[in-house]
């Protein structure tokens, strides 16, 4: 478990986070530390979707502060705001590909959201090592409607990896998936954890997921971290919530 504290590239402290008078995130701090797969583990509706939304601004924060690559995102300025995400990658809970536009467009599109100049041989290179990356090359022209959802997952990492994030956010990645495609997602996440040394925050409640990819979990109940520790921890702890989860 990755405890250097001079390797924290997200530090999020007492952050707090309601939607009218339903308290979602109540005082959460939490660190992201350099090249390691945070898994947040809580049952649906626990605030884990907010809590990355929040990391990115796609939610504003009621109260406390997030800080990411040294960036703080309270009252941060726009310019400020497009160079973290230009780090960031995330992959939605659906893969949120663009229905309208094929793979290649898809992953040309996340490129010119970095705002370089590149030309066109290298955008396409950009995108053949990415998809090459997620095991999909053959799939550059196709239409998302010709995809299954495990190779919607595999387009959606692809797109994010096109960019060279740092960092990588997944939203319940293995969410409506049959086991065996279940185990490669899971799989790829630690492939792409050791080829590119990013970090993760991994959003699940998937106890397979957990069990294949996680450094350290932090598990969330009513808005709160509830539990934080390694593997072993939460599978040798004795409360009853905990081993509700790891049955």
């Amino acid at each position: 478990m990755k405890k250097n504290t001079n390797n924290v590239i997200i530090d999020i402290q007492n952050l707090q986070k309601s939607f009218g008078n339903q308290k979602v995130l109540d005082g959460i701090t939490l660190q992201l530390y350099e090249e390691e797969n945070l898994v947040v583990l809580g049952k649906s509706g626990s605030g884990k979707s907010v809590l990355i939304k929040c990391i990115v601004s796609l939610l504003k924060y009621d109260a406390g502060n997030i800080t990411v690559n040294k960036y703080e995102l309270t009252d941060i300025n726009e310019e400020d705001l497009v160079e973290v995400r230009k780090k960031i990658g995330f992959l939605f809970q659906g893969a949120a590909l663009y229905d309208s536009m094929s793979v290649r467009e898809n992953l040309t599109f996340a490129l010119s959201r970095l705002n370089e100049k590149f030309s066109q041989k290298e955008i396409n290179t950009k995108i053949v090592e990415a998809l090459e990356n997620v095991g999909m090359p053959d799939s550059i022209d196709k239409m998302p409607s010709e995809l299954s959802g495990g190779m919607k997952k595999r387009i959606g990492l692809a797109r994010t990896l096109v960019v060279k994030p740092t960092i990588i956010l997944y939203d319940e990645p293995t969410t409506g998936l049959d086991p065996i495609t279940s185990k490669e997602i899971s799989n790829l996440i630690n492939d792409t954890k050791a080829k590119f040394n990013n970090a993760s925050i991994i959003i699940t409640h998937d106890i397979n997921c957990v069990k294949k990819v996680a450094d350290r979990i932090v598990m969330i109940k009513d808005g709160k971290v509830y539990k934080e520790g390694s593997l072993e921890q939460f599978i040798t702890d004795k409360d009853p919530y905990i081993q509700s989860f790891f049955k």
